[in-house]
């Protein structure tokens, strides 16, 4: 089995646990749930120039812990100060050191900031978990759905007005996709069954994807040359998390790489 495989058994097993602590009723009672109308993560994304999503990870399982101490709730105030277009938010407990209560917690210190729950997303419980915590969107991973499962999902989840970015690794995945269906498509550099990074991918995938689709290049992007390449190449979007999370102060070191970026833009341009 790979590490892929591990995690989605892993995830079902805590969904079914937490079904029987926290019914969906409950759920459905708790503050965020109709308190806010989640934010839009496409209109996030389509600012002038490369848009970044912010990633607030304490550990992966390739890299073990990579911050500590982990205060989730300054960490997103920084990013937001930064002028991070969203914050991704890992939840997953068992691999990723993450916890639902992260995403509360940075919800009720970030109030303006679309927020995507990043997690391993294989029941609809999980999308009232994310809407009753303050997410504005999901993930969606392709590699880990049938076609069936990922329509049914999105469907589910723009239902609770929450967004979603579907996540590809393999060419294939794309075979999954309603097109007419979804805005956002992500594209992860990392290979869900070896952890390995191969910054080339997402260049290979966003060349067959139809165009009007947000596009946004995920792991292990950390050189601002690349990420210049990216922009040029139509990608719009990047979600940046290890890089960020093993600085000091990951606010300023996002403001670093986007403004070396656009030096490397404007000496290339001049």
């Amino acid at each position: 089995m790979s590490i892929l495989d591990d995690i989605i058994d892993d995830t079902r097993e805590l969904v079914e646990q937490r079904k029987k602590e926290t019914p969906v009723s409950e759920l459905e009672e708790r503050p965020f749930y109709d308190d806010r109308e989640p934010l839009s993560l496409a209109t996030a994304l389509k600012e002038r120039g490369l848009s970044f999503i912010a990633e607030v990870k304490k550990a992966s399982p390739s890299k073990g812990v990579i911050r500590e101490p982990f205060d989730p709730a300054a960490i997103a105030q920084q990013y937001t100060e930064h002028d991070a277009a969203a914050i991704s938010v890992l939840t997953e407990p068992l691999h990723f050191g993450g916890a639902l209560e992260h995403m509360a917690w940075i919800r009720a210190h970030v109030p303006e900031t679309p927020l995507l729950r990043k997690d391993f997303i294989v029941d609809p419980y999980q999308l009232v978990e994310a809407r009753a915590v303050g997410a504005d969107a999901v993930l969606l991973i392709a590699t880990a759905l049938e076609a069936g499962q990922l329509a049914d999902l999105h469907t589910a989840a723009t239902e609770l007005g929450l967004s979603c970015l579907v996540e590809v690794y393999e060419e294939e995945d794309l075979d999954k996709i309603d097109w007419d269906q979804v805005s956002v498509l992500g594209v992860n550099n990392r290979d869900l069954h070896t952890f390995e990074v191969d910054l080339e991918n997402s260049l290979r995938i966003f060349d067959q994807t139809p165009k009007g689709v947000g596009r946004v290049a995920e792991s292990g992007l950390s050189d601002p040359e690349t990420l210049v390449r990216l922009r040029k190449a139509g990608i719009n979007g990047v979600l940046i998390g290890e890089h960020l999370m093993r600085a000091d102060h990951p606010g300023e070191a996002l403001s670093q790489l986007r403004a070396e970026g656009k030096k490397i833009a404007a000496q290339q341009a001049g």
